[in-house]
């Protein structure tokens, strides 16, 4: 054999080489192939809520922090206190005296105390539910509700000029009339305060052991459980505004 011949492999280990290289395609086709351990993964999608910005959710209110604060706050505009003058009285912070306004805290007794002090009113005002008083009334001149009085004196014309439904005090404002006929009486007698105001006439009026002379414009404030009443009548005719303040029982 010379050098320029070809050189050629012997048969049979020609075609072992092409069937390794043909066993070595088929598996690595066969390994792609393959199907992975792990499921096949999908997009997670989450709701839409999770990507919006959590809304900020308000404080609850406890019913009792609210009235106190709603006290505080109209007890101080009517007192025409500013919230910097009632801190600076009072010794309680701005903030916190912000918070007990907007019902957002049940303060202690002391610093209601401090707040009362400060707005010179009872701690008891600050538990008052004005809210949800409604009384009003409006009675036009020379239309007050006639009434007869348990005990009443004779020839003494009462007409009611108004009346108060709620809360614990009991107001009577009445207009007295004396008619014609009427007398002097002393033996008045009964519970609670009495406010009386001369519209007309001139009288005598007897409180237990004084007496006073009234006159128009003329006006007594006293205990209304001591004897009262009118003790000599003057020039006449006689009217007056008697108010009657007592406690509900």
């Amino acid at each position: 054999m010379t050098t320029s011949e070809t050189q050629t492999a012997p048969p049979g280990l020609k075609d072992r080489a092409m069937g390794g290289r043909r066993r070595a395609r088929g598996e690595g086709s066969r390994a792609k192939q393959l199907a992975s351990p792990f499921p096949t993964a999908r997009p997670l999608r989450l709701p839409p809520s999770l990507y919006l910005p959590t809304p900020k959710v308000k404080p609850q209110r406890s019913k009792p922090a609210a009235l106190v604060g709603t006290q505080v706050h109209r007890l101080r505009v009517a007192a025409g206190v500013t919230a910097v003058e009632l801190t600076k009285r009072s010794g309680v912070s701005r903030s916190m005296l912000s918070r007990i306004e907007s019902g957002q805290v049940s303060p202690s007794v002391e610093t209601l105390d401090r707040l009362a002090n400060a707005l010179d009113v009872p701690l008891s005002r600050f538990f008052a539910e004005h809210r949800y008083r409604t009384d009003f009334s409006h009675v036009p001149s020379g239309k007050g509700l006639r009434v007869e009085r348990l005990g009443a004196v004779a020839d003494y014309r009462y007409e009611l000029l108004g009346h108060v439904l709620t809360g614990n005090l009991f107001v009577e404002p009445y207009l007295v009339i004396l008619e014609a006929d009427a007398k002097p009486q002393v033996t008045f007698q009964h519970p609670g305060l009495k406010f009386l105001y001369l519209l007309s006439g001139a009288v005598t009026y007897r409180y237990g052991p004084r007496r006073v002379k009234l006159r128009v414009g003329d006006s007594l404030l006293f205990d209304a459980t001591a004897l009262h009443g009118i003790e000599d009548l003057g020039t006449q005719p006689v009217s007056y505004l008697s108010i009657v303040f007592t406690l509900r029982g």
